[in-house]
């Protein structure tokens, strides 16, 4: 395996999913935003940034869609994904040890529907990583709203303290070693990993939370094309 002295930071783009909550016939990361394809927006943020060795997307077997966007790269590489997510990412990871990443490698983790991570949050996470995040980091936003909890009939029982809530995002960003560990750990004892960091969470680790952004948002229904839309037209006219 080839190793360096330096660690490499590396991404994972896990796009096996169809998005069925979009009610839509195309996998979400393939529709259409402001012109482009969600899935090119999102790896252009990674492709674009002379610093990540390589990129790999994670895709769904027998994909009819990827290879008509004819997207290529010598940075940017493919496997196969799962069934679930943690499956998928955890396909990309392997590959990802084929293509001689170190287990000391950085790898960041971010959703193919969410295409408008900006640079700045990018070099956000890397000063981070830098400087003070020894078991990794992930973009987050503090939660503001006043949080409810619901009884079984949707009806308000207690308002639930929100000064230690945050709403996470992506990118995620671990060791290698450390992430495929963890991710394998929680699979062995059936916990449920809704991200990279719920599993890092179980092993023992705690990841640093960095302050995102309401822009980058999860492309998941309908209206949130809508509102990336809406973003991207901000952005042009400001």
């Amino acid at each position: 395996m080839l190793t360096t002295n330096t660690p490499r930071h590396w991404v994972v783009i896990p796009a096996a999913g169809v998005g069925s909550r979009m009610q839509s016939s195309l996998p979400k990361q393939y529709l259409s935003l402001h012109g482009a394809p969600i899935l090119q927006i999102t790896l252009d943020a990674f492709l674009h940034h002379s610093a990540f060795a390589g990129v790999m997307l994670a895709l769904a077997p027998n994909d009819p869609y990827w290879e008509k966007l004819g997207i290529t790269g010598e940075r940017l590489h493919c496997c196969e994904g799962g069934r679930e997510r943690v499956d998928t990412v955890f396909s990309g990871l392997q590959a990802l040890r084929e293509l001689g990443a170190a287990e000391d490698d950085w790898v960041w983790v971010h959703d193919a529907a969410r295409p408008l991570l900006q640079g700045r949050e990018i070099e956000r996470m890397f000063e981070v990583l830098r400087n003070d995040a020894p078991d990794g980091a992930l973009l987050a936003l503090p939660v503001v709203d006043t949080l409810k909890r619901a009884d079984q009939n949707a009806c308000s029982v207690a308002t639930v303290d929100r000064n230690e809530l945050w709403r996470a995002q992506t990118p995620q960003v671990f060791r290698l070693d450390a992430l495929a560990n963890a991710l394998k750990q929680a699979l062995r004892d059936g916990i449920a990993v809704t991200d990279e960091a719920s599993a890092m969470e179980y092993a023992g680790f705690h990841p640093r939370l960095v302050e995102g952004s309401e822009r980058n948002i999860k492309i998941t229904r309908p209206q949130d094309l809508s509102a990336a839309e809406a973003f991207l037209r901000d952005n042009e006219n400001s």
